[in-house]
């Protein structure tokens, strides 16, 4: 766990509790330590830093901000939590306990207070610095009607934070609290049970509007609405379809007050008070948000725990007692304690006494409770009070408690036990869905992928696709990102997603495999996510969806998945079956499209990933003779592995031709696929497709940038009905992809590509109109290459999923009859020869001839050129240095024997006349 802050040598102070470390910058909390250290056993999927830096005017989620800032990083899902309060002091010592409480819990992601305040009330107010804070125009004052309800800033700020806060794109869940909470454990959306369009929530039981006319007359739905409240926990999308209805009929509900009484809302005081509670509850019913009710989970102090469940939340929004102590938050409305050095709310009794106080289990539980709930606000406001330059307070027997080892461990973070997670029971009755759909089970629809650009593109065209398909349920990504890949990933909002520990590279073997993250993505989504579907669809990233695809449309059952046709896995029928299953004869050849009941899906995910581990090592089986596989490369083992897992347990497959169709096949006469497969190269006329060549082309995060538009299905030839049907699918295909980047670069907010200037991007395919013949390069490295190809490399290149068929069967010899027939398995290409003589067409020929059109030499682009081009100049400069750099050294050498050679002379000159002069004086 990384800790991140910032020292300043001259205003850097520390204060110390139990085992805890605060740093004080300028007067101000900077970091808490001993609060942030998570438990990798408990949280194996994400990572969370968290620095608190007081004086915040927007919580960081992430992103460096001027000033004082909260680095939160959080991978791979993404929680914020918000609470409301107003500029009084009343909510600020709730504010103090409420931030206290969230460190000592450990609730992960970043937390932003929503601050409601008049412009005359900022002018005096002083807890600015008290929380991460998000300034929201007051609405206690209503604008329009003059109303004095405060209460409706809640759903005010929401709606505020959801359209002005940066934060609230970059999070997949919001857990929403009232300031009057103290924490006693993290809250985890997903693991409280919380899925898309099913939040989870707190019973507010006392909500009787939602059992009488209140409700008829405030949401088209009554049936759905749910008493609920407290503790919301819920995807970033059903809150951005809730809050401004939330706020809508919380105004409605206020209005009515011909309904306020006692009879009608369950409000002893008969004033409106909880209309914005109501206001929650129709809100959701108005977009049919269904809650998964929760009475576990909170407790108000006072009120006897259930036995065997451990509340994570305590709100003390009523009085409790424990023996002739007692608190009431009322009682404190215009209370400074924030501001007072050393005074706390009295102290409660001390653990021993409750001991000798209560004998019964459950009702002492009650008071340690009770008394958890003040200490923590009283050690909350020691914390603040230090921060903020209070001096040292007089040693007590409650302040030497409160720093004791006792207290620490009375409350640290409290785990869910099983019982605290069970859900209430909900009177099914009441959803009025209608009846087409009460006699059908819910499904889940999920896919895999990778982190790169190349199933960025893919994803968006599912995801979009998807949604136009009417296709019942939601869909989940399950992403397989190694964690240096995750830093650098761009597409986390491309889709719902779960994100899974990469196993491309085997943590045992070392073996490069990442077709293998499939079955592993789906045991690990098994086991991390709740799910009340009962039926999962899986699919593949490169795949457009037409059309539903359900269980009882295509007769699936517990213990018959449905699946589409992969004949070329011929391994069912030879040695490879007898080896790695004990039921060869139930070997079905299946692949793509899956239509499987979830109890049949939790017994095989483990066995299709250890079955793919089984054909992955079993390289003696590889060669193609075995396996159908061309390349002899392994590279389909993870199909063999989903096939001879089902096998293990006896599923056999209703095999369905109608549900899956490879654009450039041509369809049956009168069948609706539901689902487009490009997964191999297909053409109309002069112009094609092939989605290898689009391997490292990021059109995701280029404003407009899109794949060249196919012809205009008016230009076709129309003399052969089969051939027309087969170039309108394949343009259908194609145009689907471009309309889903569209879409996503609008709703990325790209500007006008109508102001844009001539793009100067060095692409084989910018994001204007490309001529049809236009050629995408092969990609540049098979070493680079990912996910799903339909053409596997070399074994050492390999990347995951290949899902593709990567051969053909053997025709032997077309004859006229041969012709007209249409696809019956996604294995042969059924294309239809003009002529009316018999061709015979063998085997190798078919696969050279596949082969050279997936997998052609790579062309020289534009791209290629250039860079072929420096490097020449490149050489051609060195050259030319080098050059000058050798005749320098010769120039200089000969300079130095020049002068070498003068001073030799000289010596010579020298010596000589010496010698003459030394003979004449003997002489």
């Amino acid at each position: 766990m990384q800790k991140q802050g910032r020292k300043k040598q001259d205003k850097l102070t520390k204060v110390s509790h139990n085992s805890d470390v605060v740093w004080i910058f300028s007067g101000q909390p900077i970091l808490v330590l001993g609060y942030v250290t998570m438990a990798t056993g408990k949280f194996p999927s994400f990572l969370v830093v968290v620095v608190v830096v007081a004086g915040l005017s927007v919580s960081g989620g992430g992103a460096k901000k001027s000033g004082n800032e909260v680095v939160v990083g959080t991978a791979p899902y993404r929680i914020h939590t918000l609470f409301s309060v107003e500029c009084q002091n009343y909510f600020d010592w709730q504010t103090v306990g409420l931030m206290h409480s969230f460190r000592k819990a450990q609730q992960p992601g970043p937390i932003t207070r929503l601050l409601s305040c008049t412009e005359e009330e900022k002018k005096t107010y002083k807890g600015m610095d008290l929380a991460p804070t998000l300034e929201v125009p007051s609405m206690s004052r209503h604008p329009k009607t003059g109303d004095w309800y405060p209460a409706i800033n809640k759903p005010a700020g929401v709606v505020h934070w959801l359209k002005h806060s940066k934060e609230a794109e970059n999070v997949d869940w919001v857990v929403i609290l009232d300031a009057d909470m103290i924490i006693r454990g993290p809250i985890i959306p997903w693991e409280l049970g919380a899925e898309k369009g099913r939040p989870v929530a707190a019973y507010y039981g006392y909500l009787v509007g939602c059992d009488n006319v209140l409700a008829k007359l405030h949401t088209k739905h009554p049936e759905l609405c749910d008493k609920v409240g407290g503790l919301l926990a819920m995807h970033i999308d059903d809150l951005r379809a809730l809050a401004p209805m939330w706020l809508s009929k919380t105004e409605e509900v206020r209005e009515d007050t011909a309904h306020w009484a006692t009879n009608y809302t369950g409000d002893i005081y008969g004033t409106g008070w909880i209309s914005e509670m109501y206001g929650y509850s129709f809100g959701a019913a108005e977009v049919g948000l269904r809650h998964k009710i929760n009475d576990n989970l909170m407790i108000y102090p006072g009120y006897i725990p259930r036995e065997g469940v451990e509340p994570i939340l305590l709100h003390y929004g009523l009085p409790f007692s424990v023996g002739n102590w007692s608190f009431s938050k009322l009682e404190h409305h215009e209370d400074s304690i924030v501001y007072d050095c050393g005074r706390l709310f009295p102290e409660p009794p001390y653990p021993r006494e409750l001991k000798e106080m209560e004998g019964d289990p459950n009702k002492r539980r009650a008071l340690f409770l009770n008394i958890e709930c003040i200490n923590t606000l009283n050690e909350g406001l020691l914390f603040h009070h230090a921060a903020h330059g209070c001096p040292k307070p007089k040693w007590s027997k409650y302040l030497s408690f409160l720093r004791s080892k006792t207290f620490a461990e009375l409350t640290k973070p409290k785990q869910l036990s099983p019982r605290s997670r069970q859900m209430m029971e909900v009177d099914v009755q009441k959803q009025d869905v209608g009846e087409s759909e009460k006699s059908y089970p819910k499904i889940h629809t999920i896919f895999s992928t990778e982190c790169s650009p190349y199933f960025d593109w893919q994803t968006v065209g599912l995801v979009h696709s998807f949604h136009l398909s009417g296709q019942p349920g939601n869909i989940t990504r399950l992403l397989s990102c190694t964690e240096e890949d995750l830093k650098q990933y761009k597409g986390h909002d491309l889709a719902p997603t779960h994100y899974v520990p990469s196993m491309s590279r085997h943590p045992l073997t070392g073996d490069w495999y990442p077709a293998i993250n499939k079955p592993a993505a789906i045991v690990h989504w098994l086991n991390h996510v709740k799910t009340d579907a009962e039926y999962i669809v899986i699919l593949d990233a490169d795949m457009i969806m037409r059309g539903p695809i359900t269980p009882w449309e295509f007769n699936a059952a517990k213990g018959r998945p449905v699946s589409t046709p992969y004949d070329y896995l011929i391994g069912c029928d030879n040695v490879l079956a007898k080896t790695h299953t004990s039921h060869p004869d139930a070997c079905d050849k299946v692949g793509g499209v899956i239509i499987m009941h979830i109890m049949d899906l939790k017994r095989l995910a483990l066995l299709w990933l250890h079955k793919t581990e089984e054909v992955r090592a079993d390289m003696g089986h590889w060669s193609r003779n075995i396996t159908g596989d061309i390349y002899e490369a392994g590279w389909i083992s993870e199909m063999y592995g989903y096939s001879f897992g089902a096998a293990e347990l006896n599923l056999r497959h209703v095999i369905s031709n109608e549900i899956l169709i490879y654009p450039g096949y041509v369809p049956v006469p009168g069948v609706k696929y539901r689902v487009f497969h490009y997964g191999l190269e297909f053409r109309v006329g002069n112009w094609s497709f092939d989605k290898a060549k689009w391997r490292h082309m990021d059109v995701v995060n280029k404003c407009w940038a899109k794949f060249p538009d196919p012809p205009d299905p008016s230009s076709l030839d129309r003399s052969n009905e089969d051939s027309l049907q087969r170039d309108l699918l394949s343009i259908e295909c194609a145009n689907s992809l471009n309309k889903a980047l569209h879409s996503y670069h609008e709703r990325k907010k790209c500007p006008d590509p109508n102001s844009l200037s001539t793009p100067t991007r060095k692409t084989p395919h910018p994001p204007s109109l490309s001529t049809l013949t236009q050629k995408s390069p092969h990609p540049p490295s098979l070493s680079t290459l990912t996910q799903k190809s339909a053409d596997p490399p070399p074994l050492s290149t390999l990347t995951q999923e290949s899902l593709d068929p990567p051969s053909l069967p053997a025709p032997t010899r077309v004859t006229t009859t041969e012709r007209i027939m249409t696809q019956k398995s996604p294995d042969p290409p059924s294309r239809k020869f003009e002529d009316n003589d018999s061709v015979d067409v063998s085997r190798r020929d078919l696969e050279l001839k596949n082969e050279s059109q997936r997998l052609p030499p790579p062309a020289e682009t534009n791209q290629t050129f250039s860079s072929m081009r420096f490097w020449i100049i490149g050489l051609w400069v060195v050259s030319i240095f080098g050059f000058m750099a050798v005749m320098l050294m010769m120039i200089s050498r000969r300079r130095v024997q020049r002068k070498r050679g003068k001073t030799f002379k000289t010596k010579r000159r020298t010596t000589h006349s010496g010698f003459w002069d030394r003979t004449t004086e003997v002489s």
